[in-house]
């Protein structure tokens, strides 16, 4: 992924920023409904279906931007695709565990998961780019811990949802940004390199006769079809977002969408909610309000050192 420009400490961050990443996180926050809809239909014939029709929408994008020479750049280099195979692998996993899990009525799991994520973040920033935990982070993966140790041995077993799409992301992420290119370009290149066999398996699900992609069904075909702008177009307008805003707002932000998935989870799809998982959630939300704290003091120090007056 291509390098933020360094933003002035004391800079206005752009509405179109807050506009493209609020829009982003709300549009990820209603997805369970879409998954929902869908819920009749093998998930990995969903998540090939997320890959297939998200490549005209991703390419329409790169046509109107005028990057498709970066694009072909990296399916010239060995090192990029391979690099980009990585992240498509572990995107896809994410993918497929969070659309089982909404139809398997395990959607309080998925946000749980994505709650998790800024911590596993760290966690992945300290084991592999040395960097050092602050107390209140150390505190807040303590916390976090904590809540999966609770969920384990009071409500039903080691929370595995949560943690595949936590960490799935949190590597995607990771992984990512080593890509080479463009937030759109590489998504462009994740998808059309998972589209051989997405293209298989929906070939055969088709021959078996248990696709959902047929003349017998309009109404399927409608929804599959609409997989590729519910991937492609929150990804594209997060990408833009995080362009134009401080890391500390984006790290704030984020916790729209886990919150919206758990709400519709508890007060929309009726899934049961255990006392000892409340528990756990109190938790990792004492544990997100330090990590936040930790951000906000992160960026008060840097706005202190930009703003000192040089040593003489």
């Amino acid at each position: 992924m291509s390098a933020r420009p360094a933003r002035p400490a004391d800079a206005a961050e752009p509405a179109a920023g807050f506009a493209f990443a609020l829009g982003a996180f709300l549009l990820w926050g209603l997805l369970p409904f879409y998954m929902k809809w869908v819920d009749h239909i093998a998930p990995w014939e969903v998540v090939a279906h997320r890959v297939v029709w998200s490549v005209p929408v991703a390419g329409v994008l790169l046509m109107l931007m005028r990057r498709t020479a970066d694009l072909k750049a990296a399916l010239r280099d060995p090192k990029t695709l391979a690099q980009a195979a990585l992240t498509a692998a572990l995107i896809s996993i994410n993918w497929g565990v969070y659309v089982w899990a909404i139809a398997a009525e395990r959607t309080v799991e998925a946000a749980l998961g994505y709650y998790i994520n800024p911590l596993v973040n760290v966690v992945l920033a300290t084991l592999f780019l040395g960097e050092r935990l602050t107390r209140l982070q150390a505190l807040a993966i303590a916390l976090a811990a904590t809540a999966v140790a609770i969920l384990t041995l009071r409500a039903g077993g080691l929370p595995w949802v949560s943690l595949v799409l936590a960490f799935s992301f949190g590597l995607y992420g990771f992984f990512r940004k080593t890509l080479p290119v463009g937030a759109a370009q590489g998504f462009m290149l994740e998808v059309i390199l998972l589209s051989p066999p997405a293209l298989v398996i929906i070939g055969w699900m088709a021959m078996a006769g248990s696709g959902h992609f047929g003349p017998t069904g309009a109404a399927d075909i409608g929804l599959l079809l609409l997989a590729g702008p519910v991937t492609a177009i929150p990804l594209i307008l997060y990408a833009n977002g995080a362009k134009l805003l401080r890391y500390t707002t984006i790290g704030v932000m984020q916790y729209l969408t886990p919150t919206m998935i758990f709400l519709v989870a508890i007060f929309v799809f009726g899934e049961p909610f255990s006392v000892w998982q409340l528990v756990a959630f109190c938790f990792i939300w004492a544990a997100l309000a330090l990590y936040t704290l930790s951000l906000f003091r992160t960026a008060r120090a840097a706005r202190a050192a930009a703003t000192a007056p040089p040593a003489h």
